[in-house]
């Protein structure tokens, strides 16, 4: 088995495109994944999921029910299964994100958004 580094920069020149994650690597059932992000999502929540956004650039509005919370470049947030929620990036965001290989990016909603196999970048 051969070890290699993934240069997370290197990764994000190849998207492209706005709400539509890439595979980088996985471990133990979890994805890694990188992602750009610019304007509203959709509001949905993973039923047996957790979510882990990780900013890599840019700042992240994680809308949820009861209020608002920024992420900044450097920080992370945690969504836990069930609870809904809605990025929003009001400039471009880059980002990663880890979570179980099975976790649908729209959750419980079906939509222009929803990506039901993604790109191994």
């Amino acid at each position: 088995m051969k070890i290699e580094k993934v240069n997370i920069e290197e990764k994000l020149t190849k998207v492209n495109d706005y709400w539509n994650p890439r595979v980088i690597g996985e471990l133990n059932g979890q994805q890694v994944k990188v992602t750009k992000l610019k304007g509203e999502f959709v509001w949905h929540k993973h039923d047996s999921e957790d979510e882990m956004f990780f900013i890599i650039k840019g700042e992240l509005e994680m809308q949820l029910r009861d209020g608002s919370i920024n992420i900044k470049p450097g920080e992370f947030i945690i969504i836990p299964k069930g609870m809904e929620h809605r990025p929003v990036a009001r400039d471009e965001v880059h980002l990663i994100l880890f979570e179980p290989a099975s976790t649908l990016n729209t959750g419980n909603v079906r939509n222009d958004f929803t990506k039901e196999k993604l790109e191994r970048i």
